[in-house]
């Protein structure tokens, strides 16, 4: 028996499309590829990566095997971002996906399997994840049938001295390996121009609606909405409390819902007392804590919304992060599996 949800997710594709095609414009002569890792960003790998894929994308990036194996139906051209483990030799001779190699040891590793195309990371600066620049000048990738050399942007939402050093270090390799492409900006890296873009672009934050620098944010429209149905409506008397720990006082007799949406689905205690529903363009506080399954809204100018109605929050990612001080990402990729997406 199929149970529907008390919760959906709204995502516009018109707008993930449209967010897509702006990238691809501001990333001049490079392809725009699209990040799909961590569930399409929380939206959905496959019906994001299926919008995408009309809109003219060609290149995906997920961070593991698993991800890239639930992509596989699609057909498409998809980029291993976490590399070669022992454990992951077997998918990748399968040839649904790309290894890209962060390591000597995974390129060993690949080599030893079989070889074939594969992408490779260098590290610039950011210190996480690639091989170093030293070992690639002197030859660590020679012979590869390597398809494209990244790296990766630590501070591309920032102006700071950094970006200009990591992109000089980048462009130093260039006709030094058997790369046919170099992938150097992310999102925010998108917007620090040309000199960036090289030949393949990797945006994934902006795709999800996402301001990961200011001025993009003319660019990018709102992609996700989350909904959730009134489970009670109440009069709250004037001095009565609502929620955990008593936060909000009653300043006089208010009208207010009860909404099946919590913590623990994404929608995060950072928010409590300072998010809101929209409904006509009105919006309605959260008020109190939000707790791990339940809300409170305050429903005083819309006498007319009942048990069983449905309400938009207000999910602008740069200005819910603004408001709770955590970041577009986490609010993107938090977002549970409560929801019925679509």
């Amino acid at each position: 028996m199929e149970i529907p949800a008390p919760l959906r997710l709204r995502i516009d594709r018109d707008a993930l499309m449209s967010n897509w095609q702006a990238l691809d414009r501001l990333s001049g002569a490079a392809t725009c590829g699209a990040a799909v890792k961590a569930n399409g960003y929380g939206l959905g790998a496959i019906q994001v990566a299926e919008t995408l894929a009309g809109a003219g994308c060609r290149d995906f990036f997920v961070a593991n095997w698993a991800e890239a194996r639930a992509l596989a139906p699609l057909g498409l051209t998809v980029s291993v971002l976490h590399g070669l483990r022992a454990e992951d030799v077997a998918a990748a001779r399968a040839g649904f996906a790309r290894p890209v190699l962060n390591t000597p040891e995974q390129i060993v590793r690949w080599r030893e399997s079989g070889g074939g195309p594969c992408d490779v990371m260098v590290d610039t600066g950011i210190n996480r994840l690639g091989v170093s620049v030293e070992a690639v000048r002197e030859g660590l990738l020679d012979g590869l049938m390597l398809e494209t050399l990244l790296s990766h942007l630590a501070c591309a939402d920032e102006d700071v001295p950094m970006n200009a050093r990591q992109q000089a270090v980048f462009a130093s390799l260039k006709h030094r390996t058997p790369a046919r492409r170099m992938s150097l900006a992310n999102s925010a890296g998108i917007g620090l121009g040309k000199d960036y873009h090289f030949d393949l672009t990797r945006p994934g934050l902006a795709l999800y609606g996402g301001v990961p620098r200011a001025d993009m944010a003319a660019h990018l429209r709102s992609v996700v909405r989350p909904e959730a149905q009134i489970l009670q409506r109440r009069m709250v008397p004037a001095g009565e409390t609502v929620g955990y720990n008593a936060t909000w006082t009653a300043p006089a007799s208010t009208e207010v819902a009860i909404l099946n949406l919590g913590y623990a689905d994404g929608y995060r205690r950072a928010l409590s007392g300072l998010g809101a529903a929209i409904v006509d363009g009105v919006a309605l506080p959260v008020l109190g804590r939000v707790s791990m399954d339940l809300i409170a809204i305050d429903v005083s100018a819309r006498p007319g919304l009942a048990e069983g109605d449905w309400l938009a929050m207000d999910y602008d990612l740069a200005r819910a992060s603004a408001l709770s001080g955590v970041s577009q990402y986490e609010l993107l990729t938090g977002l549970g599996q409560r929801f019925a997406r679509g």
